[in-house]
């Protein structure tokens, strides 16, 4: 901060909520990675987590919260108190799952990943899907993949 700032710090949008403000969650559309370097300090055991209405359990704020996919700690986002971002800053823990709209976040790429195409996330996305609606996520559809008919191109050689 500059010198003679207001020491508010209520007022202060700092550089990572502004970047986040411009490319992230407040700017639309985000495309999720399909990979992230950072999946190996995930929890070993996913599969057990809390529900989606586990409050914060540093300020206990009801919603907004987020899931430490590394410590399965439940802590609020960035619009609330920052737990969660507090958190990351220090355990490094990047990976969390967003209670709210079951987004995974890895703060480290500072990016969304793709819970449903990357595998070791595969689980606790079904599981938390699971916990909030009380039924199994829907199947996504396959993206379209062009395939071409090598078939059609042998057979033309075989004369």
């Amino acid at each position: 901060m500059a010198t003679g700032a207001a020491s508010s710090s209520s007022l202060v949008v700092d550089e990572e909520d502004e970047i986040l403000m411009l490319y992230g969650s407040e700017s639309g559309w985000v495309e999720p990675k399909t990979r992230c370097d950072h999946l190996v300090s995930l929890s070993s055991d996913l599969t057990h987590i809390p529900t989606p209405d586990t409050p914060c359990n540093r300020c206990q704020h009801p919603t907004e919260n987020w899931l430490c996919l590394c410590c399965k700690e439940v802590l609020c986002s960035r619009f609330v108190n920052k737990h969660m971002l507090e958190h990351y800053k220090l355990t490094n823990h990047s990976l969390a799952l967003s209670f709210s709209d079951l987004s995974v976040w890895c703060f480290s790429c500072n990016a969304y990943l793709d819970a449903e195409v990357i595998m070791p996330l595969q689980s606790v996305h079904f599981t938390a899907y699971i916990l909030k609606f009380n039924e199994p996520p829907p199947l996504r559809a396959m993206e379209c993949v062009q395939i071409t008919d090598n078939r059609a191109d042998s057979s033309t050689s075989r004369n």
